[in-house]
């Protein structure tokens, strides 16, 4: 048996996808350009260290407190029922779930979600964040076949980190401040720019480097073969390994 002898569920997206997948986008972005015209872009974080943090390893800490700050940006959106962002509904996902964010906008009469993974990266570590660990296969791929329209959003955003004197306490604040950030649909990023890491559990889907993204507009299911072709074409996988994670998966009828 080969791959091209398997017969397939063949997920079918929604006509409006792509106009969707850019509302959301366009949303996300205008909510977080607005959090920095009004300067509320600074985590301030509190010690009790007199020489300040350990600037060295900050990029360390600096993911769960981007995506804290991400949650709290959105939720205070969503608190205000008439905001002009449309947005209706935030939910913080567990720690292994496919998605940090969810967030739910209304677009006329429909409610589009977008599943939201945040990526950190410091803006004066070279490399830091550059190349991230994003989902892994199968469970990337169940979703696309569950879920034709499955919107999957990655959220770069990069930051700062310096200190200065607390003139109450003398001590050293640390201020982590968001200098720029980017979204990108998982589904619209280009062949190219998408790696596979066989190295953990069924593998995981890479971006090769998130600073500079490429797109390139393709339908689910072409989605679904390209995750396929990166996992078949990885030297520690085998046809017998992918026939396993269909069956399991229900990837095929």
């Amino acid at each position: 048996m080969k791959y091209e002898d398997l017969t397939f569920k063949v997920p079918i997206e929604s006509e409006s996808y792509k106009e969707d997948s850019k509302y959301v986008i366009d949303k996300i972005i205008s909510i977080l350009d607005c959090r920095k015209k009004v300067n509320d872009d600074k985590i301030i974080i509190n010690t009790n260290l007199r020489m300040g943090l350990p600037l060295e390893n900050i990029n360390k800490i600096a993911g769960p407190m981007i995506e804290a700050w991400a949650v709290e940006v959105f939720s205070e959106i969503r608190d205000d029922t008439d905001n002009k962002y449309n947005l209706i509904n935030v939910e913080a996902q567990e720690r292994l779930g496919i998605a940090d964010i969810v967030l739910q906008f209304k677009k006329d009469k429909q409610i589009l979600t977008g599943n939201i993974d945040v990526k950190a990266t410091a803006n004066d570590i070279p490399n830091s964040g550059k190349g991230p660990n994003i989902t892994s296969f199968s469970r990337i791929r169940t979703a696309y076949v569950e879920d034709p329209d499955f919107m999957f959003i990655i959220l770069s955003i990069k930051h700062r980190v310096y200190v200065q004197r607390n003139p109450k306490t003398c001590l050293m604040d640390g201020i982590m401040q968001i200098v720029d950030y980017n979204a990108y649909d998982l589904k619209f990023i280009s062949d190219e720019d998408i790696n596979y890491n066989p190295a953990l559990g069924t593998g995981q889907i890479q971006i090769k480097d998130i600073h500079y993204v490429a797109y390139q507009y393709r339908t689910t299911w072409d989605m679904c073969k390209l995750l396929d072709y990166k996992y078949l074409h990885s030297s520690r996988r085998t046809f017998e390994d992918y026939y396993r994670e269909a069956v399991k998966n229900k990837w095929i009828k």
